[in-house]
């Protein structure tokens, strides 16, 4: 089988060439994003491999077909960057559901106590040997009130960390998760009451169109004075020009992104020579009272492994076998499919 990866990375190569290590898949890498324009490099290949950054719209499927390509390998959970629609009946699209909750969620708790505990100006302060604590006054973590959107595999293992500093956890999800709330610590609550009484607020969440922008200027007037944000999840479910508006009139207190609504033009790349042509990026990182991480949440040796086993397994399960319990949208499909909730 030949597979062609998009969007490479260093780190990507390295897990990769293990997991198919005598597994019959030669892989030619590109570093380059999968567009319109780079889609020809495909040619030739079995399969596409794209990470979350790749552009798989309609045009980038139908040439996709016209090489005589049928199957895209996403090696992330989420696929907001695929037109799902157009893909059904054309293209076989696997995911990897979970590689790693625990990365996602400590990295979400590392950049809450990085910025309520002020390390990163610690950090910087200590490196000019600069001691003093002005300015750098923190609060607990222990008795805050944390409302957590999104119940998931990442969001659970998130609950699990808040409970363990002694945090109260208010959770909002369409899906509820069973046996989660145990009417004390954890409860489930309508996304309007959550807003209200939360101290700190995390998103672990899929982009959808009904979650697209879901904090949006009007949410975040529902919150507390004060309240920190996190999002470790997808950028598109904040809107970033309202946070700049609520962390200017100071409604924000704080604001943790691994991810931003417009980083494909900017993130996984090395942009310190050049000016920053996004001014709501920039604005963002120039805030004191902001810390942006670029979407590492994921980079762990743990998940990197789980990713390329879990994208090697899916591909070999449909080349050998006909079929894969990750697939999220099928070539061969029908409308029953839909219908019965096997598309997404």
């Amino acid at each position: 089988m030949k597979l062609a990866f998009f969007d490479t990375k260093p780190y990507d190569r390295v897990a990769f060439d293990r997991a198919v290590e005598g597994r019959g898949i030669e892989i030619k890498y590109f570093e380059t994003k999968l567009t319109e324009d780079t889609v020809e490099l495909a040619a030739g290949h079995d399969a596409v491999c794209a990470f979350v950054n790749d552009t798989v719209n309609a045009a980038v499927i139908d040439r996709l077909t016209a090489l005589g390509i049928g199957t895209l390998a996403l090696r992330s959970a989420g696929f907001n960057n695929v037109d799902m629609k157009h893909a059904f009946g054309r293209l076989h699209v696997l995911r990897v559901p979970a590689y790693s909750p625990y990365a996602v969620a400590e990295h979400t708790m590392a950049l809450l106590l990085t910025s309520v505990r002020r390390i990163h100006k610690a950090y910087i302060r200590t490196r000019d040997f600069n001691f003093s604590l002005a300015g750098m006054t923190g609060f607990d973590l222990h008795g805050k009130t944390v409302g957590v959107i999104g119940t998931g595999r990442i969001g659970r293992v998130f609950i699990d960390i808040c409970r363990g500093f002694g945090m109260r956890v208010l959770a909002y999800d369409k899906f509820p998760a069973k046996d989660l709330d145990n009417g004390d610590t954890v409860r489930y609550v309508a996304l309007d009451t959550l807003l209200a009484e939360s101290d700190i607020l995390s998103l672990h969440c899929p982009l959808t169109e009904d979650t697209y922008h879901l904090i949006d200027g009007e949410a975040l007037k529902k919150c507390r004075r004060g309240v920190v944000l996190l999002n470790t999840s997808r950028g598109a479910l904040v809107d970033a020009e309202a946070l700049l508006a609520a962390i200017k009139s100071r409604h924000v207190g704080a604001a943790c992104l691994d991810v931003y609504e417009e980083e494909s033009d900017f993130f996984f790349e090395d942009h310190s020579g050049h000016i920053l042509e996004d001014d709501t990026l920039a604005r963002l990182i120039s805030m004191p009272n902001v810390i942006v991480s670029s979407h590492q949440a994921f980079l762990t040796e743990e998940a990197l492994a789980n990713i390329a086993d879990t994208t090697v397994g899916n591909l070999l399960a449909l080349f050998e076998d006909g079929q894969c319990q990750n697939e999220v949208c099928y070539k061969n499909g029908t409308a029953e499919d839909c219908k019965s909730g096997k598309c997404f």
